[in-house]
């Protein structure tokens, strides 16, 4: 079975997103499958691609939602109105209510109220579940272990996930003693905090950086919403390994490489990898990047795999170089969209019309790291 993967751009300035268009199987029969949506104008661009590659009725096997922010969620209504999708995986927050109502900061809340006031909070997702039940699509939830088509769910486990959603930014306040107690407490989201990250990052400047100088740190710190983020690990002929990484941050990547290894799937042998949350340099670190791809190799090595990120055209500061510079020390081939779409054939031949992606540089200066 082969493994065709294609990075829709998505995104202008800061306004970045992801939409990736998997067709898996082989030229004579193969199966479409979607990765997030994009902004809402992204999901007239996918239909469009859809029909324009794949004949004017084109079918989606699988459509997968990594999680709840709207720049990965809101183009899939378009596409769920337009396009026949058999089957949508997407965590629906307030489906957890029962489970997670004693992680709330409110003891006194029953079940039922908790779920109306999370699902009036997430009006995308209760689209996209409207949309499917009317259009006869099977709706399921992407937990650890489940297989979607040739993919293996690596992460987040439905416990962790319930730990998370009370974290959300658009969640009632959570029991920060009972989640701390769990050692799950990574921060309420909140639009201050946003602001204040945006704010420092707009301060730092640019400092020199070598191949055997890495200044990428350990103890990142993303959103329970990006930790959320569905982790796919898919396996394909002539040895080619696939990881799509979502939004997510290094406790999810590390979820990921602790259940990989528990049931066999093989760490450090990707082919193509997705660099996390649009080159964020708060979602991965050395050592987790160690853990999935290994050690950083001398200078002037081949690269050993591709690694794509989704980020926003004119955005001076994403991808972070910083972070481009740590998966092509790993033995990286790294390409960005920044308004263009770009593929990895995976066996499959070259459709008319593209061009060969430009594989980004080693930058020598990079961000600060603060």
């Amino acid at each position: 079975m082969k493994c065709e993967i294609e990075f829709l751009p998505v995104g202008t300035g800061s306004k970045a997103g992801d939409a990736i268009v998997v067709r898996y199987g082989d030229v004579a029969g193969y199966s479409l499958m979607l990765i997030d949506g994009g902004h809402v104008e992204t999901g007239d661009n996918i239909v469009a691609h859809l029909k324009k590659n794949f004949g004017p009725f084109p079918v989606l096997e699988h459509v997968v939602l990594t999680h709840s922010d709207g720049d990965h969620a809101s183009g899939l209504r378009t596409v769920l109105s337009e396009i026949p999708v058999r089957n949508l995986w997407m965590h629906i927050p307030w489906f957890h209510a029962e489970d997670t109502r004693l992680l709330f900061f409110n003891k006194g809340i029953a079940a039922e109220a908790l779920a109306k006031a999370i699902k009036a909070e997430y009006p995308v997702i209760s689209e996209l579940y409207d949309l499917a039940v009317a259009g006869g699509t099977k709706i399921f939830a992407p937990f650890q272990g489940e297989a979607i088509g040739p993919f293996r769910v690596c992460s987040p486990a439905r416990e962790a996930y319930n730990y998370l959603m009370p974290q959300f930014e658009k969640t009632p306040e959570p029991d920060q003693t009972t989640i701390e107690a769990a050692s799950m407490w990574l921060g309420k989201e909140s639009l201050a905090r946003k602001l204040i990250e945006a704010a420092k990052a707009a301060l730092q400047g640019w400092v020199k950086e070598t191949w055997d100088g890495e200044l990428l740190k350990d103890g990142g710190i993303t959103s329970a919403s990006n930790e959320s983020s569905v982790i796919l690990y898919g396996s394909f002929e002539n040895d080619e390994r696939v990881l799509f990484t979502g939004d997510t941050g290094v406790n999810g990547l590390r979820w990921a490489a602790i259940y990989a290894e528990s049931v066999g799937l093989p760490l450090q042998q990707f082919t193509f990898i997705q660099i996390p949350h649009h080159g964020s340099r708060r979602n991965v670190g050395p050592t987790i990047l160690n853990r999935l791809l290994g050690e950083t190799k001398p200078q002037f090595t081949p690269p050993r795999f591709h690694a794509f990120v989704s980020a926003p055209q004119d955005d001076a500061r994403h991808p972070r170089r910083i972070v481009l510079n740590a998966f092509a020390r790993r033995g990286g081939s790294v390409m960005a969209t920044q308004g263009q779409g770009i593929v990895h054939w995976g066996g499959f031949p070259a459709r008319p019309g593209y061009n060969v992606g430009e594989t980004l540089p080693f930058y020598t200066d990079v961000e600060e790291y603060a």
